[in-house]
């Protein structure tokens, strides 16, 4: 490619976006096998949050410990930070389709054996500490397979709508969820949560076998799994937009997502309002991260996702200062909409500018990272924030978190010039790779 072919591409990259259009904003449904993954996702999804929700809340009733909130967060998410490198390689070695099959089927079983010893009155806080450690694990693998295989079903052009559209399709779940597990919790208990959300995989493992894919063969590796692994670990070191797209999510997964983890503390004894409480207010934050995927579906060009992620943290960091202050239940749900925004917004674009930067054949490595960063530092933040809360209350361990968040907003604010032609170079040569 000539230097003008090179410039045109770059127009072409970085145009202002077009107005809202709904058929735009949904082009990625075009696909056939992006339907099929989307429908399936969606009732799934329902079931997880449902799943989320109750056991938070009979974690809290049988207990009324919030350092076992945080120690059952912690117990669920380790796994994902040490084996999801692992889980990596996997995806860029055999098959995602099948991958991910496999890890549905895992979780569905995992499921169906919580709610079978919730239901027959069994139940201990071990048995849910060790099931969340072996749901950890199978996300693992399942979440860089999943997150590496939607190029597969759209394409490289349709690859940030797609993103985007998942995490609607994940947050409008998370608006259902919790909210339908309230109720249920209240009325019938959480058992019955736990077997919805093991029926529900049948959707998506039907819709993963009803798919029509081509043939994609994994490139052939001679080196070591430890080779592999440290070739992902070096391509993100030596290429700074990367790295400090990592580092941003990294701290912002660490001391601000862990929120949700004292949840059923706001709900329960600061603003009063029980389990149907706890579900409004995991919804509201579910409102809000669905309108930000949708903002993000209806973008077409990369240029500016490294501002909305500067602001997106910062702005994360206020909401959570603002809602650890309120004691009006109604304020403390209007208060998470923007907080459920914000981190959707931080999400969605390091998870689009990743792999818009990174090789096919290290795609399933990078998302690996992503998930380290994101859900792997989680258990830590979710350790620290029940301790914390043990110590100095709820509200004020997630007033502390969110000032870090600023804190961390700025600081990447000031390096974001340095390595924005950089992170311009590293995409033009993914696509360029794409050219016959």
């Amino acid at each position: 490619m000539n230097k003008a072919q090179a410039d045109s591409r770059k127009e072409q990259e970085f145009i202002p976006n077009p107005p809202f259009k709904l058929a735009y904003t949904l082009r990625a449904l075009r696909y056939r096998n992006f339907q099929l993954f989307f429908a399936g996702q969606l009732i799934s999804l329902v079931g997880t949050w449902m799943q989320n929700v109750a056991q938070s809340w009979l974690i809290y009733r049988m207990t009324g410990s919030s350092l076992l909130l945080g120690t059952v967060g912690f117990a669920g998410q380790i796994p994902v930070f040490l084996v999801a490198p692992l889980g990596g390689i996997v995806a860029d070695r055999y098959n995602r389709h099948r991958i991910v099959i496999t890890t549905q089927t895992a979780s569905m079983m995992l499921a169906l054996v919580l709610a079978w010893l919730t239901l027959t009155g069994t139940i201990a806080a071990w048995h849910i500490v060790m099931l969340s450690v072996l749901l950890g694990l199978v996300n693992a693998f399942d979440i860089p397979a999943r997150q590496s295989f939607i190029v597969e079903m759209v394409g490289k052009a349709d690859l940030m709508n797609a993103i985007a559209l998942n995490s609607s399709m994940f947050n409008s779940a998370r608006m259902i969820g919790p909210a339908v597990a309230g109720i249920l919790v209240a009325i019938i208990g959480e058992g019955w949560c736990f077997f919805a959300n093991g029926i529900s995989y049948l959707a998506v493992i039907a819709g993963l076998l009803m798919m029509r894919l081509t043939p994609v063969n994994p490139k052939t590796h001679t080196d070591s799994t430890f080779e592999s692994l440290l070739e992902g670990f070096r391509f993100a070191r030596n290429a700074p937009p990367i790295r400090w797209l990592l580092v941003l999510l990294a701290l912002s997964s660490l001391v601000g997502t862990p929120y949700t983890v004292l949840m059923p503390i706001f709900a329960g004894e600061i603003l009063h309002r029980g389990p149907q409480g706890l579900g409004i207010l995991m919804g509201a934050a579910g409102v809000g991260a669905l309108l930000a995927a949708l903002a993000l579906a209806a973008r077409t060009g990369l240029r500016g996702l490294g501002r909305w992620i500067v602001l997106a943290c910062g702005g994360f960091g206020v909401s959570l200062v603002l809602f650890a202050f309120s004691r009006s239940f109604w304020l403390s749900v209007i208060l998470l909409v923007p907080t459920g925004y914000a981190l959707m917004v931080q999400m969605g674009s390091t998870n689009t500018l990743l792999q818009s930067m990174t090789p096919d054949h290290m795609r399933g490595r990078m998302m690996a990272l992503y998930t380290m960063m994101f859900m792997g530092m989680a258990p830590f933040g979710a350790l620290l924030a029940g301790g914390a809360a043990h110590r100095f209350g709820a509200p004020a361990s997630v007033a502390a978190s969110g000032l870090l968040c600023i804190v961390a907003a700025i600081f990447y604010g000031r390096q974001l010039p340095a390595f924005r032609d950089q992170a311009r170079r590293l995409i033009l040569a993914q696509q360029d790779r794409t050219q016959p």
